[in-house]
């Protein structure tokens, strides 16, 4: 009897300790259970965060593309200009070569007279110069060849006046066409320097399009390779996930086990729901205050007339606006944000009230030189680029001037880049004193 009792005592003992002993076994998995499930929650709040960058990179691009567009109109008008401007060198050219004959031709007659008046100063000459028409008209033989000699003085009068008017008139007129043959020589010349100005301008432009396009681009497929290998891994862990999950369905267990489990996959299924709905807020959040971040300021102001105005009148156009020769002097222009260099000037002053030149010949000269080392806010600053005086901006202070370049369209510029460090020309001219 004594014997029987230990017997089962022993197996007792037995029977608890295999139930201790099973979810000791099971830790293990469990453990490794919710590491993967924490992994895969860290994986889905990286795919959410790479799905906003993403969609932000997507917005980037289609504003770019927007701008790009613009640009590409741009090279187009551009295009077409720079075909006007070859045109209009052809006519000059032909304008020339007319007047070039039709001074030849003056210089003939001009010649031509020169001769006359050479030998009828010989023949007088030869006469001992003593000849007059006094002389004519007293050697007349008879009262009739008298009348007859002074109408032949009369003639010859009147044509020596009219000889002579002609030769002041052909010669004053070859001075005309001569000075009219030289300005057209210097459009012509200036013409051609501006046809290559704008060559240079508008392969900027199509550089720096292609350049900013092809980044965002390459910015977007990274984004998108990053989104394949996330959700990638995030699929092998989720099955690595269900072959444990199932694997521990399948498994026996004492009855307390799966109660205690389930709590456990509960929570953690909570916490990884809400880890991912803080990760998406999270990430929703931090696109918003991008997005908020790259919204453009606009500063819009009245006819105040004060040098704040003209410097902030176009900083809704920057990253918003196109380099178009002759742009800015129509509303629509203004509207799309075109412009070259000196329509921007005209128009940014045009809103504080001041009517100034729309080139940069009118505005060197449309208020005060002063020194470039007392130049203050919104005063012009001139660089010489494809020629002397070629480029104009605003300055607004600390180094740097607002502007219409040809490769970013209205854009804030440092005067200490290289590039522009070495076209500034001193000039300075001041508008609002």
């Amino acid at each position: 009897m004594k014997k029987k009792l230990t017997v089962l005592s022993t197996l007792v003992m037995l029977g608890f300790g295999s139930a201790y002993s099973i979810p000791a076994v099971k830790a293990a998995p469990n453990n490794d259970l919710q590491s993967i499930k924490g992994q895969r929650s860290g994986v889905q709040a990286g795919i959410s965060k790479a799905n906003a960058e993403v969609t932000k990179v997507q917005s980037d691009l289609a504003r770019l593309i927007d701008q790009s567009n613009r640009v590409d109109q741009a090279i187009k008008d551009n295009n077409s200009m720079m075909a006007k401007t070859e045109n209009n060198i052809k006519d000059s050219k032909s304008q020339v070569q007319k007047i070039e004959q039709e001074v030849a031709v003056i210089k003939k007659r001009i010649d031509t007279r020169n001769e006359i008046l050479k030998k009828r100063a010989v023949s007088y000459q030869e006469s001992g110069g003593t000849v007059s028409y006094l002389d004519v008209l007293l050697g007349a033989s008879s009262f009739s060849d008298f009348i007859d000699r002074i109408g032949a003085v009369s003639t010859f009068v009147q044509a020596d006046q009219n000889f002579i008017k002609q030769y002041e008139d052909d010669k004053k007129e070859v001075e005309v066409k001569q000075a009219a043959v030289q300005k057209k020589l210097t459009e012509l010349k200036e013409m051609k320097t501006e046809l290559e100005g704008m060559h240079e301008q508008i392969l900027d432009q199509k550089k720096e399009n292609d350049t900013l396009k092809e980044k965002l681009k390459q910015k977007e497929q990274e984004q998108l390779d990053r989104i394949a290998k996330l959700k990638g891994k995030e699929k092998q862990l989720a099955l690595k996930e269900y072959e444990m999950i199932h694997a521990n369905d399948v498994a026996p267990a004492p009855a307390s086990a799966p109660v205690s489990d389930d709590k456990n996959s509960s929570d953690n299924n909570s916490n990884s729901s809400n880890s991912d709905n803080n990760s998406s807020n999270s990430s929703s959040s931090s696109n918003q205050s991008d997005s908020n971040d790259n919204t453009p300021v606009a500063t819009h102001s009245g006819s105040s007339g004060s040098v704040q105005d003209v410097i902030t009148a176009g900083n809704k156009y920057i990253g918003n606006s196109v380099y178009v020769f002759g742009g800015g002097r129509s509303a629509y222009d203004v509207a799309h944000g075109r412009f070259d260099c000196s329509g921007f000037v005209h128009w940014a002053f045009a809103q504080a009230g001041y009517n100034i030149g729309s080139s940069t010949d009118s505005l060197k000269y449309a208020g005060r030189q002063v020194p470039s080392s007392q130049m203050k806010p919104g005063d012009l600053v001139f660089f010489n680029t494809y020629k002397t005086d070629g480029h104009v901006g605003i300055y607004v202070g600390g180094g740097k001037f607002i502007g219409s370049q040809s490769s970013t369209g209205v854009a804030i510029a440092s005067m200490s880049n290289s590039y522009w460090k070495s076209r500034f020309n001193g000039r300075v001219v001041r508008i609002i004193e």
